[in-house]
């Protein structure tokens, strides 16, 4: 069974950083291709950013760019979501989601490439 625990959201003011972690309980996070989605209230979940199991190619949504870096410590099982300059519009609860089965070089896009979820974690960003 895998699990995977978000931790590290917060009320933070604009401008500031927040480093968001995911652990993932289990043999093969090494083999997992993860990724960072988001979900503002009333608008859909969307992936702000992604990372192929090798580690070599990532995937950042246009509006984090230059702001977010998404990387992993396979020694820890550990995915991180290091954000920074956050914006009142980075407001939303952050999710982690592993994909498996994937070329070494590939970056799931879609939701429902994502096998597995952690619970989510809160980033509110006040003006």
């Amino acid at each position: 069974q895998v699990q995977l625990v978000e931790s590290g959201g917060g009320l933070v003011q604009a401008g500031a950083s927040l480093r968001l972690s995911c652990e993932e309980s289990g043999p093969l996070f090494s083999s997992y291709a993860m990724g960072w989605f988001r979900q503002a209230p009333g608008k859909e979940r969307e992936l702000v950013a992604a990372m192929s199991w090798s580690g070599g190619r990532t995937y950042y949504i246009e509006s984090v760019k230059g702001r977010f870096t998404v990387s992993r410590d396979n020694a820890k099982n550990t995915v991180y979501l290091q954000m920074n300059s956050l914006n009142p519009e980075d407001t939303a609860a952050y999710y982690c989601a592993a994909a498996g089965g994937y070329p070494s070089g590939y970056v799931p896009m879609s939701s429902h490439d994502y096998d597995y979820w952690g619970q989510g974690t809160q980033v509110t960003v006040s003006s």
